[in-house]
């Protein structure tokens, strides 16, 4: 493991790539000790603060774990898709906040990937995921339920249809897509949607995946984007017609 001095990069931020980079060619494997602050610091020739910095960077990514006493150290973390969820999240969410995606880019990329998801949901998903979808909707039509309320509903009804796939390749990468980008998705919409139009393509969504039909389901989730890129439309426009 090596890294540049004259590289203008933050020093601890290559120490964090070069491990990185020796877990993933599998040099070091799930469970092995890293050597010492010490150690590393007169590898990478620098001061063990430098190299504790870099080692946060990779704790924080859960790529390795740190352990007190006698035993303890620095080890290869066992990275789950789970461990991994939140920090895409994360990322999607910053990528978003700081329009370093547009809105038409986000919906693009969630609603493909989402309709990717359909014909495994159609053909795998359980009682409990398919009940779970239609308690959400059941809770959508509630009269007195807040605009806040009714998108955590639309983001638990879509991580239901996701999750319904048993895919956790699939759920992992859907997880910016659904978890970060669907309610900044809601927040711009919501003023000029419908909420009776939203339920009645929920519910022809969960008919098809209740049924099995794989292509109905995909067909709704494709309706349900045009209504999206609609409402964003028509929002952007009336915000530009009042600056």
């Amino acid at each position: 493991m090596k890294i540049d001095p004259n590289n203008p990069a933050d020093l601890s931020a290559q120490i964090a790539s070069a491990i990185r980079d020796a877990i993933v060619a599998g040099d070091l494997i799930v469970d092995a000790r890293l050597p010492s602050e010490a150690e590393l610091a007169e590898q990478f020739q620098v001061s063990r603060a430098t190299v504790r910095e870099g080692l946060k960077r990779l704790a924080a990514q859960s790529l390795i774990r740190t352990q007190r006493g006698a035993s303890g150290g620095a080890f290869v973390n066992r990275l789950s898709f789970e461990d991994a969820y939140s920090q895409q999240v994360t990322t999607s969410t910053l990528l978003l906040s700081m329009n370093a995606v547009s809105f038409d880019t986000a919906c693009e990329a969630r609603y493909a990937l989402e309709r990717a998801c359909a014909p495994l949901s159609a053909a795998r998903r359980s009682a409990d995921q398919l009940a779970t979808m239609r308690a959400e909707i059941f809770r959508q039509g509630q009269p007195g339920l807040t605009d806040e309320a009714f998108c955590a509903s639309d983001v638990a009804f879509h991580r239901a249809l996701v999750d319904s796939a048993h895919n956790p390749v699939l759920s992992y990468q859907l997880a910016g897509a659904v978890e970060a980008m669907q309610p900044l998705m809601n927040m711009i919409t919501f003023t000029a949607r419908d909420r009776q139009t939203i339920l009645a393509l929920h519910s022809r969504i969960a008919d098809a995946i209740e049924t099995g039909s794989g292509s109905d389901a995909v067909a709704g989730l494709a309706a349900l984007e045009e209504e999206t890129r609609k409402l964003a439309r028509d929002v952007f426009t009336r915000r530009r017609t009042k600056a």
